[in-house]
């Protein structure tokens, strides 16, 4: 294994290492913080159903104000009405002068009105929001566990997969040992083929030497040269 092998397998440690620790800090906080969103989503929804009360109490006392404003305003108009029908024109006319005053008060609350009940209507729309947010939240949370759960072993998954260029170099380094062994049986196998060649052709050598020692080609010429000699030849 070279130097480099070694600072790549470490560098794949440390960043292993630091990654399983992140992941065991988000694996720890994960549940925990998405049932802190859905308490903080609630503690918001219970501020907007305050500000909504507080929306709805303050509109409905400006509602009836105006609304007391123009019963003031309309009796008013019916003490004129009765004044004129008693030959009192002097009185219906301080009498419509009343019903003015209310008139013009009604009418300077009456944007008042009005805005606090459009804001009265944003907030329970938004209260309304939220309640459906917070009920899908807390329906899914369990799903979102799950979810994470399984992101979480997947990556698992991926580390031990990446961790696989180990095995691979023991593999590597058995199978040279391997070679090795193989490479020495067959040296072994040929040492012994040699050998055995080599006997053979000393047991050879032997019985050729073995043959001119007794001298058996010498008698036969002897033979020969008397046979001749006897024939005349």
């Amino acid at each position: 294994m070279g130097i480099f092998d070694w600072f790549s397998r470490g560098g794949r440690v440390a960043r292993g290492k630091a990654n399983a620790a992140m992941d065991a800090i988000e694996d720890a906080t994960f549940e925990t913080t998405l049932k802190q969103t859905i308490v903080d989503m609630k503690e918001d929804l219970r501020k907007l159903v305050n500000a909504s009360a507080d929306a709805v109490a303050n509109g409905t006392r400006l509602q009836r104000q105006h609304e007391k404003l123009l019963l003031q305003s309309k009796d008013w108009q019916d003490k004129a009405r009765g004044a004129l029908q008693g030959g009192r024109e002097d009185l219906a006319r301080k009498a419509l002068g009343k019903k003015a005053e209310f008139d013009k008060e009604a009418a300077s609350l009456a944007p008042q009105v009005e805005a606090a009940t459009k804001s009265s209507q944003a907030i329970q729309e938004r209260i309304d929001q939220l309640k459906a947010r917070i009920t899908e939240a807390e329906r899914t949370s369990s799903t979102l566990i799950a979810r994470k759960n399984a992101a979480t072993a997947q990556k698992k998954v991926a580390a031990a997969l990446a961790d696989l260029g180990d095995g691979d170099n023991a593999f590597s380094t058995l199978k040279r040992f391997e070679e090795a062994v193989e490479k020495d049986e067959a040296a072994a196998i040929a040492f012994d083929s040699l050998a055995a060649g080599q006997l053979t052709t000393d047991r050879d050598l032997e019985k050729e030497i073995a043959l001119l020692g007794m001298g058996g080609g010498g008698k036969v010429d002897d033979d020969l040269a008397a046979l001749k000699a006897e024939l005349g030849g």
